[in-house]
């Protein structure tokens, strides 16, 4: 597999007219359309339908990170507003650790407003605690903030579930309100740390779960911290030179053992497809090169193109399964800024549970690297169907040719 040259991104363009992107989801979630595509046909379906469509057996992979309230309003002492979007951990650098932490915290964040925020803390009340947030160092865009509060009784998770607002897609045009705190967030969400939602997700009900279940499907769970790039349009030309984001991924031991039987992979979400896809690579390297190390592991943007890939699946997560056990580890993370373009050779997932992305951005890219140039007759499709487009909307099911 070789590094595109020229990926032109306006051959990954549409239309998308704004009546289309939802701004609120169903009431059920599961009521939501689902488009499913299997070897080049197309039929439409309800989500609650989709265990049907599914075969015993098949193994379902479920992101269960779960977006914080990321989004604090401030306001100085002369009434202008400014707003910190905590973008991920700096110290402590673990997520569940700053999350969980009484203690001072320092986070990478996004600060709205930042010519009138000079020097000084900046304070606010909620309730009878106070948060305060100092500005550490700048980095271009990005800041080191540090946040303290008064009350050492109480987590910093726990301060921003009522002092912060819910990161929704800067698409949907509209403020955060107080019910997207639960529909921007899947059922099954654990692992505090994303700034956007795994979508794909949120058309599962605790229903749809219980139907797997008894349909003989397999759920497995690992997570992916989704970080704000993920609304970074393709703004070059050509899509090579659009730079990715890296986003933290952590997985156990026991989902690379589930990798190594011979059922259909479904990843639910672009988020899982990157992660499984990151695992089959970080196998190749572990078996290409003697100094391995979990400490500090990053895939880089293009490795996956860099490498011979020679190894079959099963080869390349036993290697990663022996490191681990060579290193006493159950579990580790790494940071994953893998890309997946046309002409990407698919090496873990079989198929894929997505939503129905924009225009020029790098999901869609991932959805024709899946599909080729049928992403067109899908979204052709949906778009004279009546779907609903982006966080909200309808889902699909995409499985294609082998």
């Amino acid at each position: 597999m070789r590094k595109p040259d020229n990926i032109p991104i306006t051959n990954f363009d549409y239309d998308l007219p704004v009546e289309r992107i939802a701004k609120y989801p169903l009431e059920v979630r599961d009521r939501s359309r689902l488009l499913v595509y299997d070897n080049g046909s197309i039929s439409s379906h309800v989500f609650q339908d989709a265990p049907s469509l599914l075969q015993k057996g098949d193994q379902l992979y479920f992101n269960v990170t779960r977006v914080v309230q990321a989004r604090l309003m401030f306001r100085k002492a002369t009434g202008g507003r400014i707003e910190i979007f905590i973008l991920e951990p700096h110290d402590p650098a673990e997520h569940q650790l700053a999350f969980s932490s009484t203690e001072p915290v320092t986070f990478t964040c996004l600060v709205g407003n930042a010519k009138k925020w000079k020097q000084g803390s900046l304070r606010m009340e909620v309730g009878a605690i106070v948060l305060e947030a100092t500005q550490v160092e700048r980095h271009d865009d990005t800041f080191i903030i540090r946040f303290s509060w008064n009350d050492r009784g109480i987590s910093f998770g726990a301060i921003l579930a009522q002092a912060g607002s819910t990161p929704i897609p800067p698409y949907l045009d509209r403020e955060a309100e107080d019910q997207d705190a639960v529909t921007y967030q899947t059922v099954y969400a654990r692992q505090d740390g994303s700034v956007a939602a795994p979508t794909a997700g949120l058309h599962f009900t605790e229903r749809v779960l219980g139907a797997l279940d008894k349909r003989g499907v397999q759920r497995y769970d690992l997570t992916l911290h989704v970080g704000a790039g993920t609304f970074i349009p393709v703004k070059e030309e050509n899509a090579v030179d659009h730079a990715m984001h890296d986003e933290l991924v952590t997985v156990e031991r026991v989902l690379l053992e589930s990798l190594l039987g011979d059922q259909r992979i479904i990843a639910v979400g672009t988020t899982s497809t990157r992660t499984l896809e990151s695992l089959y690579w970080l196998g190749v390297r572990a078996h290409e090169d003697t100094s391995f190390s979990f400490e500090q592991l990053y895939l880089d943007q293009w490795d996956a193109y860099l490498s011979r890939g020679e190894l079959t699946l099963e080869e390349s997560v036993r290697v990663l399964l022996e490191r681990m056990e060579s290193a006493g580890l159950d579990t580790f993370s790494f940071r994953t800024r893998i890309m997946i373009t046309p002409g990407y050779e698919f090496k873990v997932i079989d198929g894929l549970f997505t939503n129905f992305h924009q225009p020029k951005s790098t999901l869609l890219l991932l959805i024709a690297a899946l599909v080729g140039d049928d992403w067109k007759r899908i979204y052709d499709f949906a778009l004279e169907n009546g779907y609903r487009f982006l966080s909200y909307g309808d889902g699909s099911l995409l499985i294609p040719e082998r």
